[in-house]
Order: C-alpha cells, then sequence, then structure tokens
C-alpha cells in the first residue's frame, strides 16, 4: 500500500479505516481487505473490539497502524495517563502508533484550556519519550489551538486530523498544516453522505467510472491528506482502497476546490454543536 512519511520518519499507509460506530465484523472485514491502518478513539468505546479483530484474523500487532485519541474528561498530566494506560489496556497493546488530543477544549466554558492542553501534551510527550506512543497528533486544532502546542512543545506534532471533504476543506488550516509539516488527516471524507449528491461529485463520478464517495476520497488523496472513510460492507471498504488506483485531473481538482460551501456535520472547537438535517 502507499505510504506517508510523517514528520518524525514514521511511515503510515495513505488511507485509513474509520472506526466511528463501527461494529467488530466491520472492523475484522477491513482486516481481511488488506486495511493496514485504524482510527479510533477512547470516546468510540471500540478500542476492545479492534484488539478483538485482530486476535480473530491472527495478524500480528505489528503489521497494522492504530489511532486512538484522549478524550475531553481526560485532560490534564495525571488523567491523561491513566486514560492512556487504560487504552493500551483495551487494545491490549504496548503501544499506540498514533496518540492525539481529541478536542482543544474540554468544555466551552472553560478559559484556562491552552494550560491544560500543555499538561496533556507533557504527558504525552513523556509517553513518546518510553516508546509507548510512535507520534503525536491534534484532532480538531484550528491554527491558534496548536500554536498553543507548537511554542511550547519538545516533540511535535506529527497528524494533524478534522473535518476535511469537497464542499469544506478548511483551507487556513490545511494550508497552516502544511506549513509546519504536520500530515493532516481527514474526518468525514465524504460529508457523512450529504456531499454525494452534488452535481460536480455525480459528474466527476460518471467521467472517471467511480463513485461519488470514490470522487471524495480520492481528491483528499490527490490534495496530500490522508482520508479515514468509514465502511460497514465488504464491497465499501474495497472501493474506499481502490481510490489509490485511479486520479483526479487537475481542473477537476481546481473544480471541487472551488465548490460552494456544503456538508458541515455542525462540529466546531469553539461552539456549540449546530445540528443539521441529514
Amino acid at each position: 500500500m502507499r505510504t506517508l512519511t510523517l514528520n518524525n520518519g514514521l511511515k503510515i499507509p495513505a488511507i485509513g479505516f474509520g472506526t466511528y460506530k463501527a461494529q467488530l465484523e466491520a472492523i475484522i472485514t477491513a482486516l481481511e481487505e488488506g486495511c493496514e491502518y485504524f482510527d479510533t478513539a477512547s470516546f468510540y468505546g471500540n478500542e476492545g473490539d479492534i484488539a478483538e479483530a485482530l486476535e480473530r484474523s491472527g495478524i500480528s500487532r505489528g503489521k497494522v497502524f492504530i489511532a486512538s485519541k484522549l478524550w475531553k474528561s481526560d485532560m490534564g498530566y495525571d488523567r491523561t495517563l491513566e486514560a492512556f494506560s487504560r487504552t493500551l489496556e483495551n487494545l491490549r497493546s504496548d503501544y499506540v502508533d498514533v496518540y492525539m488530543i481529541h478536542w482543544p477544549r474540554p468544555n466551552l466554558e472553560l478559559e484556562e484550556w491552552k494550560g491544560l492542553c500543555l499538561e496533556t501534551w507533557t504527558a504525552m510527550e513523556e509517553l513518546h519519550s518510553q516508546g509507548k506512543i510512535k507520534a503525536l497528533g491534534l484532532s480538531n486544532f484550528l491554527p491558534y489551538h496548536a500554536e498553543n502546542i507548537i511554542r511550547n512543545c519538545r516533540v511535535m506534532p506529527s497528524v494533524a486530523q478534522f473535518e476535511f471533504h469537497p464542499g469544506h476543506t478548511q483551507a487556513f488550516a490545511l494550508d497552516y498544516y502544511r506549513r509546519k509539516g504536520i500530515q493532516v488527516q481527514a474526518w468525514s471524507p465524504i460529508g457523512r453522505g450529504r456531499v454525494i449528491d452534488d452535481v460536480l461529485i455525480r459528474e466527476l463520478a460518471g467521467k472517471y467510472n467511480v463513485t461519488p464517495a470514490q470522487v471524495c476520497i480520492r481528491f483528499s488523496i490527490q490534495e496530500g491528506v490522508m482520508p479515514l472513510p468509514k465502511a460497514s460492507s465488504r464491497e465499501r471498504i474495497r472501493e474506499n482502497l481502490a481510490c489509490l488506483e485511479f486520479e483526479i485531473e487537475d481542473e477537476d481538482i481546481s473544480r471541487i476546490e472551488n465548490m460552494p460551501p456544503l456538508g458541515w456535520s455542525g462540529e466546531h472547537p469553539d461552539r456549540e454543536r449546530v445540528k443539521i438535517q441529514a
């Protein structure tokens, strides 16, 4: 599988498998189909399912990459160490490939979130120095959130994960992380299904003889972003991996980049969640 090289030299697959709300059988199927990178979080409640899927498949831990995330209520130095210990126990592993702070703020009322983030990061740096984490990352951090870490850290973030898809590319954040040499990952790379009926996406699906979802995922890949699509069926998992096998022309990439806003989830690190009708 094609790989990406992080700023610390770690090579990871160019496409991952998102496990939010994923059932055990879907994770097993993803392993059978050759998925090598699994994105989970303590909040998802399925770290143990990944461990179970690996055991059932007979695939060794070293053959896959596992990323997990620290939840808001576990931020702070001591709580981070405790939460990470639980994650290792759930995963039945002695290390995690990528470990991220899930959100920059535990809640919108806390004014001293910057200090809490730095305490959390210090604990993660210690775990990294012990070899228990191979790469550190940030999830849902906008540039000014990330600057708080970058200006004060000993270990640079290697990964930044946020919502990214046609119609919601967060261009400023994408450019910021590119300049910092931090690999961007896309959650919701097809906009939770809200993007696939767009007229341009459907036109390009016909042009390249692929599905609208594949157009969205391939767009992420060509933007240098690592997509983390979710899927439950074997067919969809295969389709997602096949996005490594075709290419969208530059002009069409530009057309997607300039689409009107579309498909935002309603999630924002500094605002109350907006409920959007499907």
